[in-house]
């Protein structure tokens, strides 16, 4: 009569939590914007990348921006850019203009159609940062927060 062995069982170890605040804010970051963006489409409006782009250029001088600038504003890699400006173009939302004297530049600028839509697009947009953002912090860790991520901005050489 053979004994069949057993191997002995091992306990998985608990998972250790990352001192880092990196993932955590990975994790923040994408699951925020996944709420914000679930908003905008029961709301049947377009993804936060339009509002981005369409508010980027509502401030900037003339409603417009070379698109190097419009990427780098939106922080936008430049070929998903110039993907996005092509639908947004589409839907009349901006057009481009040519750049004088430079035959491959272009500009991006906002039509009075992009900005009724970005105001729309902001009529879900901030309450849905309220309710999934700031009203889960104080007034102090809003500012605190704020002034954290400047500083992480100003060290990285971006733009606040």
């Amino acid at each position: 009569m053979s004994e069949k062995k057993t191997r002995p069982t091992r306990s998985k170890p608990p998972l250790k939590k990352e001192p880092s605040a990196w993932p955590m804010f990975l994790k923040a970051h994408d699951a925020l914007v996944a709420r914000v963006e679930e908003r905008l489409c029961d709301a049947g409006l377009p993804d936060l990348s339009w509002f981005t782009v369409l508010w980027v250029l509502e401030r900037a001088p003339d409603q417009r921006l070379r698109m190097a600038e419009l990427a780098d504003a939106a922080v936008i890699p430049r070929s998903n850019l110039t993907r996005l400006v092509d639908k947004l173009e589409k839907d009349g939302l901006v057009v481009r203009e040519r750049v004088s004297g430079d035959r491959r530049g272009a500009y991006a600028r906002l039509t009075p159609e992009g900005d009724s839509m970005r105001k729309a697009m902001w009529t879900v947009y901030k309450p849905a940062i309220n309710e999934v953002f700031l009203q889960h912090l104080s007034a102090q860790e809003t500012v605190a927060l704020r002034e954290m991520m400047e500083r992480l901005l100003e060290a990285n050489h971006t733009e606040v």
